[in-house]
C-alpha cells in the first residue's frame, strides 16, 4: 500500500447509524443501508487508503474515519452551455 502524507487533503468516511438502529419509519431499501458522514480535511498523520485515520476539517475540528479518498473534489457540473444566454446583459452587442 502507498503512504498518503500528513496534511494530504483527503476523505474519510464513519458509519454513524448501522442498518440495524436505523428508524423503523424509514424506508425499507434506505433502513439496509448504513448511515454514512463523509468528511473532507487534512490528514493529521500519514495514513493508507482504508485505514482508520484522522483529519483536520477547514473549521479546525478533528473527525475520525476510514480513508477513503486522496484529493476529494466535485464531479457534478450545470451542464453544457446555453449559447443564447452568453450575451445576457452584454446589450446584444459582442
Amino acid at each position: 500500500m502507498n503512504k498518503i502524507l500528513a496534511g494530504t487533503w483527503v476523505e474519510i468516511e464513519k458509519v454513524l447509524l448501522t442498518p440495524e438502529q436505523r428508524a423503523p419509519q424509514v424506508p425499507e431499501d434506505t433502513r439496509a443501508t448504513p448511515y454514512v458522514m463523509k468528511v473532507a480535511g487534512f490528514l493529521v498523520a500519514d495514513a493508507e487508503l482504508g485505514s482508520e485515520t484522522e483529519v483536520r476539517t477547514l473549521s479546525g475540528r478533528k473527525v475520525s474515519g476510514v480513508l477513503k479518498v486522496v484529493r476529494p473534489h466535485y464531479e457534478h457540473s450545470f451542464g453544457e452551455t446555453i449559447e443564447e444566454l452568453l450575451t445576457i446583459g452584454l446589450g446584444g452587442e459582442l
